[in-house]
């Protein structure tokens, strides 16, 4: 009853008009897009043009883009050398307008100036924080609404004391290198991103920079560890992943989460194998975006990928205009950090529900990967055809 109060109290405050406003990005009333008067400032950039980037509208920039200076306006021999200052020419350099040469053969060596990076970076502190926390946060607030609700699924009559081995040391030991490695890779990556925001207020720069340090060691090299877990347990269980026609009635039954009945299952029931999958294939995707990152411009993923898309047709099924294909290396490197991230966070979620159920959600589900012994009642229980499987194994003497 307690926990039924509790669900219902954590609803109501969920139900209620959160107190964030939308920020204003209404322009000045007497400013429109396109119309922005640049007298006062001689025709060059004002408050104006300022808020209105600010606000996220398009402006025409001609007016900075072809301002790049030009012969001084002077008697001969007696003016200036050239006629651009440092403004016009790193603003030339910036949009591309300039015929500028560069010593290096390096492509990454072309780009002096990216101005997506401001994109990048807004995006990274915007969007990306605040969704990924959300995600995360409501996550967690899921998880503790369903245990409230349902409560702890207990092992009907109680464990037998009779155990079968349901994990090999080498299935736990690629299961927990897997986890462990997951674990710090997801908690410096979160350093990464809220150091910023969150450490440095509470515990100052100097905390931060001797966190942000380790935690970039850390995620470095560890992130060998999880590639190669993340492989040995697809060899190991990919084959007993394979939907098959069980699932479907695991799904019927709502995998034994809503009632009292307990579907029959093989090794893995088809929760376990969404699990499996969603492991296997954002921790595929999560490692070659990874790997982009750890060897810098020398793997570029995005560009080919956006013309692959605007080939087969899907931005302009969605009503989009082609995504950009000849992105710099920079970018490339940009887009593989957002992508990385956004990943992470998906991750973490889903492993937070695989936490839940194998520790706190389900009694005896730990033992499986703790000790390898998992009690036959709750192997009846939540494997029944599984048990069936490994006691004819043991009827049926080796050859």
């Amino acid at each position: 009853m307690l926990r039924h109060l509790m669900a219902l109290f954590i609803l109501a405050l969920i139900a209620l008009p959160l107190g964030v406003a939308a920020q204003d990005i209404r322009l000045p009333e007497n400013s429109t897009p396109g119309a922005i008067d640049r007298a006062s400032t001689g025709g060059a950039q004002n408050l104006a043009d300022i808020e209105a980037r600010e606000a996220g509208v398009e402006i025409d920039d001609s007016f900075r883009r072809d301002n790049l200076g030009g012969d001084a306006a002077t008697a001969p021999g007696l003016g200036p050398l050239g006629g651009r200052s440092d403004p016009d020419l790193w603003r030339g350099i910036r949009y591309n307008e300039l015929p500028v040469t560069v010593s290096t053969l390096n492509q990454t060596g072309l780009v002096l100036v990216q101005d997506d990076g401001i994109w990048w970076l807004n995006f990274r502190e915007g969007p990306l924080a605040t969704y990924g926390a959300w995600l995360l946060g409501g996550m967690l607030i899921l998880l503790a609404l369903f245990y409230l609700l349902r409560g702890r699924i207990r092992i009907e009559g109680g464990k037998s004391g009779r155990t079968v081995t349901r994990f090999k040391a080498i299935e736990r030991f690629a299961h927990w290198m897997l986890a462990g490695s997951f674990i710090l890779l997801a908690l410096t990556g979160l350093a990464t991103l809220f150091g910023r925001k969150v450490v440095i207020p509470t515990l100052g720069h100097d905390f931060n920079s001797v966190l942000l340090a380790g935690s970039k060691f850390i995620h470095n090299n560890v992130s060998w560890a999880f590639m190669i877990a993340l492989v040995m347990v697809f060899v190991m269980w990919v084959w007993h992943n394979i939907p098959n026609r069980t699932d479907w009635v695991w799904i019927k039954q709502g995998g034994g989460f809503i009632g009292d009945k307990h579907p029959p299952a093989k090794k893995f029931n088809f929760g376990q194998k969404i699990i499996f999958w969603g492991v296997i294939v954002l921790g595929f995707s999560v490692s070659l975006s990874g790997l982009s990152l750890l060897f810098p411009f020398e793997l570029h993923l995005f560009g080919h990928t956006f013309g692959l898309i605007n080939d087969v047709g899907i931005t302009e099924f969605a009503g989009m205009g082609p995504l950009q294909e000849d992105l710099t290396p920079h970018a490339e490197m940009q887009y593989a950090q957002l992508w990385h991230a956004i990943i992470g966070f998906l991750m973490m979620a889903l492993i937070l529900g695989h936490i839940y159920i194998g520790t706190l959600g389900m009694e005896g589900a730990y033992d499986a990967m703790g000790s390898g012994e998992v009690d036959e009642r709750w192997a009846e229980q939540h494997h029944s055809l599984w048990l069936d499987e490994v006691r004819q194994d043991k009827r049926t003497p080796a050859e």
